[in-house]
């Protein structure tokens, strides 16, 4: 892989790929900023790899990177190879992003104004519009703004959008990389719940992106396996209050419970 010239190297948005060229595809194309924001790809060993010619071509807002995997390993190694290589390449901030979730203009303006405003802030999501494969909106996606409020309620949940965040790559070096252990399922929530027992972090209150509920997402096709590792990691930070013991409990109703159940419950909270 190619590395960064010597280039203003304040952001670089982390993409792992797999067999989805055309979200990829999408979700450059919706980067939309008054200033250059370099792009990371890291292909997961797909059958379909990205186009590097079109990509390119497509794509106008900063310079392209890439990196393929022999084979494909999960979003986990890929992730975590993504941040290695961000590191490497000397970045102030990463952000991740999901291929076929679109941002909206400006988002990155937004959460660096932010940041530049409030320097104890290491870490800031945003709140997003969650939509169906056809575009269909579900609902929208509104997490707590406040760190005093999501350091308590990171215990029944991630309360951060993965795709939505920018943090400081100096973190990494006293936070790590996506946790190993959860490589197959919930190493986002892992890693956020590292971050926010040492650094400030926050949403930025306003929707700046799409999310897609994808039908073949880790959160559905290995769902039990997910809510048994978030139980274990809100297990690897207890401290009896709460927030941890309703978590565990909260995640142990999960665990039995149908995806068609939490489905409708889900449907009827976000209408309330």
């Amino acid at each position: 892989m190619s590395t960064a010239s010597e280039k203003n190297k304040k952001l670089i948005v982390l993409m792992a790929h797999y067999n989805n060229p055309k979200g990829l595809l999408d979700s450059l194309r919706s980067i939309d900023e008054p200033f250059e924001v370099d792009v990371l790809i890291v292909d997961d060993g797909s059958e379909h790899k990205p186009n590097e010619a079109e990509l390119r071509d497509s794509y106008d807002n900063g310079t392209l990177y890439f990196d393929y995997l022999k084979t494909n390993q999960g979003v986990g190694i890929a992730a975590n190879r993504a941040l290695e290589l961000a590191q490497q390449m000397h970045y102030e901030l990463i952000a991740r992003f999901d291929c076929g979730d679109i941002y909206y203009k400006e988002k990155f303006k937004k959460q660096l104004d932010y940041l530049a405003a409030n320097p104890d802030v290491k870490l800031l999501g945003t709140w997003a519009r969650v939509i169906d494969e056809k575009g269909n909106f579900l609902h929208m996606l509104k997490h707590p703004t406040s760190y005093e409020e999501l350091k308590k309620k990171m215990y029944l949940n991630s309360m951060f959008l993965n795709p939505s965040v920018v943090f400081y790559s100096e973190i990494i070096s006293e936070v790590g990389n996506y946790p190993y252990k959860y490589r197959r399922a919930a190493q986002d929530y892992a890693f956020f719940f590292k971050v926010i027992k040492k650094f400030k972090a926050e949403n930025y209150p306003e929707v700046l992106m799409d999310y897609i509920a994808d039908p073949n997402s880790i959160s559905t096709t290995k769902r039990r396996l997910q809510v048994k590792n978030r139980i274990n990691i809100v297990l690897d930070n207890f401290y009896w209050g709460w927030y941890p013991i309703f978590g565990i409990l909260r995640g142990s109703i999960l665990y039995l419970m149908p995806r068609s159940l939490t489905t409708f419950f889900k449907k009827i909270v976000q209408r309330t």
